[in-house]
This record gives C-alpha cells, sequence and structure tokens, in this order.
C-alpha cells in the first residue's frame, strides 16, 4: 500500500508539472483538445493508419473540413515529459519541410496529437517498393533528399532552439505532392545553440540509423552531427533503393537501366552520403555543407579521402537495441568508398549490381 500511495504520489505530481507547463507556455503551443474532441475528429478511432512503438495513428478530420493525422499514445509506454518534449519541440517549428502541429490531448493517461495529414505515406512506401504505381524515379528521390536535408538543416541550426530528431528514418519522411516532411519528434531533444552536445542517460534512435557515438561514448561527445549520421544512412538508402541491414550483410541490389542522368545523380547521392557515416562525428560536415554538395554539381564531388568504418563486433539484443556483447574494445572492418563508385559504372546492358 505505501509503494503505491507513492507512485501515485510521484505520477500526481508530474502531472500537475505538465500541466504547469502546458498553461504557461500556450503563447506558442497548438490548439488544446479534450479526449472528447479527439474522438468526433477520428469518428471514435475508426480509420487507423498504422502502429508505432508508441502509439497508434488515426485519420481524422476537423472541424474545417481538413484532414488531420492524429497519434493516439499508448498507455504506460510514452510518459508525459516524452509527451511534452514533442509537444514543446514541435509546437515552436514552422517549416515546409517539417510536419506541422495542429494540436494536441493532455488529459492525464490520455494524450494524443493532431498533425497535418500526408496522403502519400511515409518515405520507405516508395523507395523500396517494387509497384511501379508507387516506385520514384531518381529525379524525384533526389528532390526529396534536397527537401529532407533543408528540414533537418534547420532544425539543427536555423532555429532559435536547436532541436536534435534523433530519429531520422525513411518511415519518419511523409509525403504530399512530393512536398516531403520530416515527422515523429517524440525523441527529439531541445538545447541552446551556444551548446555543443547534449548529455543523455540511453542511446534513442532506430537500429542502422544510429549515429555510433550514441552508442559507444568514448567516440565522441553526442551533437546535431548525429543526425547529419542518420541523413547519410538515409542518403544511402534512397540512391541505392536497398534498406542498409541488406548493405551491411553485403547482399547486392540488381539496378535497372537508367539514362546518364539519372546515374549522375545517383552516383552524386552516393558520394555525398559517404561523406556523412564516419565513425568520428568530427568527420561529418554539417548539414549545411550537406546542401551545398548535393546542390553543387556531381562532378566536382570527392570522394571522401578515409575509408568507411563500422563497428564490426555489434550486435542486437532481443528489444533491438545495440550492444557490443560487453567489450570495452571496439574492433572494426573497413569497406573502401571507391566500391560504390566504382560498381555503380559497372552497367551491362542487361543489370548493374551496386555493392
Amino acid at each position: 500500500m505505501l509503494l503505491i500511495h507513492k507512485w501515485r504520489r510521484t505520477h500526481l505530481a508530474m502531472d500537475h508539472n505538465n500541466e504547469e507547463f502546458l498553461q504557461s507556455n500556450n503563447n506558442f503551443l497548438p490548439i488544446r483538445y479534450s479526449y472528447s474532441d479527439i474522438k468526433k475528429i477520428t469518428s471514435s478511432l475508426k480509420d487507423k493508419l498504422g502502429e508505432g512503438g508508441y502509439g497508434s495513428m488515426f485519420k481524422g478530420k476537423l472541424i474545417s473540413g481538413h484532414d488531420a493525422a492524429v497519434k493516439i499514445l499508448k498507455k504506460g509506454k510514452a510518459n508525459g515529459q516524452d509527451f511534452i518534449s514533442e509537444v514543446a519541440t514541435i509546437g515552436r517549428i514552422h517549416h515546409v519541410n517539417v510536419i506541422g502541429l495542429i494540436g494536441f490531448c493532455f488529459e492525464s493517461s490520455k494524450q494524443a496529437l493532431v498533425y497535418d495529414f500526408m496522403p502519400n505515406r511515409s518515405l520507405d512506401k516508395h523507395i523500396f517498393s517494387r509497384g511501379e504505381e508507387t516506385r520514384l524515379d531518381s529525379k524525384e528521390v533526389y528532390k526529396i533528399a534536397l527537401q529532407v536535408a533543408r528540414g533537418i538543416e534547420y532544425l539543427n541550426q536555423g532555429c532559435d532552439m536547436q532541436i536534435l530528431h534523433f530519429d531520422i528514418k525513411p518511415h519518419n519522411i511523409l509525403d504530399r505532392d512530393l512536398t516531403s516532411k520530416v515527422s515523429d519528434f517524440g525523441l527529439a531533444r531541445l538545447y541552446a545553440p551556444n551548446h555543443n552536445t547534449v548529455s543523455l542517460n540511453a542511446a534513442r534512435g532506430t537500429l542502422g540509423y544510429m549515429a555510433p557515438e550514441l552508442v559507444y561514448k568514448s567516440i565522441g561527445g553526442i551533437s546535431y552531427q548525429a543526425d547529419v549520421y542518420s541523413f547519410g544512412k538515409l542518403l544511402m538508402e534512397m540512391a541505392s533503393r536497398r534498406k542498409n541491414a541488406n548493405q551491411i550483410k553485403g547482399s547486392n541490389i540488381p539496378i535497372e537501366e537508367v539514362s546518364k542522368d539519372d546515374k549522375k545523380i545517383v552516383k552524386k547521392m552516393i558520394t555525398v552520403a559517404l561523406w556523412y557515416i564516419q565513425l568520428n562525428p568530427n568527420d561529418c560536415p554539417s548539414m549545411r555543407k550537406v546542401l551545398e554538395m548535393l546542390e553543387g554539381e556531381a562532378d566536382d564531388l570527392q570522394v571522401h579521402p578515409k575509408p568507411l568504418f563500422y563497428p564490426a563486433e555489434m550486435s542486437t539484443r532481443d528489444d533491438g537495441t545495440w550492444t557490443n556483447e560487453g567489450n570495452d574494445t571496439i574492433s572494426y572492418s573497413s569497406t573502401s568508398a571507391t566500391t560504390y563508385e566504382t560498381s555503380h559504372h559497372e552497367h551491362s546492358s542487361t543489370s548493374n549490381t551496386l555493392a
């Protein structure tokens, strides 16, 4: 009984603190809805769009007639602080390539976020799809890459408060008429522009996109370079149309016949990506440099002078988190960056392999 009483007091105190924050910061926050409003907007959670680790997404319709995407957070999965983090972070963002937060609901255990509705689904449905109706050509993929880079650059260096997303991946890039937006700020962190690094109690992100410094503290401090690294991994997937897990395994992927211009676009994206998936965060240029490289001429780009390194003894636990099996030392395997460039030019009349 004593433990239950203590638990209830702790959570009531947290709810009170979160409520005070929402009330005192309503000058920049979006519309606040009641849970009954959320039920009306979603027609009692009728049209489910998808489900993630922290909640489910439903399609809704606002009083204005505009469609909306409503994220209902799971009970016990996301605490009040995670919710406040997402509301406070995305509530102050206004950029064409970042998802807009229309409103939110906070009634103790009932928490919801109301976003702009993006009808064309997430990027992974397009770049990994084998269906002709959803597959994007190289020029469209390149355009999306530029938009994502602009969105991340704004978050990292364009806001009054710098924002680290920590979960850049195809699933969190939404699209409306080929205008892509960075979404899902559940893991995001705010930090002052005069601070170079942030402190985290635990690694956060998704396997295959997480920067090495999030796993191995000895590599370096955690900064906006973590998002830069994740973008590099994303860019490699967009260019190769192959998931990072398959690239690590060393499997091959057939590349269809493409025009000379498309080859140049793919080469540019891969070359840029290799600059940003480096082990040492200090070897990764900023997102502003990413934009310069992507917007420049492909022939002017140089392949990164250092090989591409990644931890060779890294594995995953059952819950998907990274581990090096308790080994404090890290051994590395290297893959020459020129492997990607060379294989891209080995194009036959039937198919090409990007190894």
